[in-house]
């Protein structure tokens, strides 16, 4: 007959192995993105702006009192500056930019096809470019 202290035990140890088993599942996606490069001078207002705009600002997502950065229009650059989203020293490294071709989870935008109107490249091409408030 086992004693309460060995089940505890063994109850332990299953409880262990099945979150060790849990959290070596991967559910990331992946996005290969094919577009071509931007190799054009790309503005944050006219260019950017819109991008995250359309995919981004949905309700509860990255608008006010949604889910940081805030990427209105009027706040994207201050949120994305200031919350270290961009590195103009490696921008294929900038958190933004890992989360929207997948390599950072969740990919972003949620619940959207990947890259939707070639936004990587987008956003790519302007941190390359300085991250220019322009």
């Amino acid at each position: 007959m086992m004693t309460p202290k060995r089940i505890i035990q063994i109850a332990t140890l299953l409880t262990v192995v099945l979150v060790a088993l849990q959290s070596c599942y991967d559910n990331a996606t992946l996005v290969i993105d094919n577009s071509p490069a931007i190799n054009r001078p790309v503005t944050f207002s006219n260019d950017v702006v819109p991008l995250l705009v359309k995919s981004c600002t949905m309700s509860g997502c990255h608008n006010a009192g949604g889910q940081a950065p805030d990427l209105t229009a009027t706040k994207a650059y201050a949120s994305l500056i200031n919350g270290s989203f961009i590195n103009t020293a490696s921008p294929n490294q900038s958190t933004l930019y890992l989360y929207l071709t997948g390599k950072k989870t969740p990919a972003m935008p949620l619940g959207a096809a990947p890259n939707p109107s070639n936004i990587n490249q987008y956003v790519l091409a302007w941190i390359q470019q300085g991250a220019k408030n322009n």
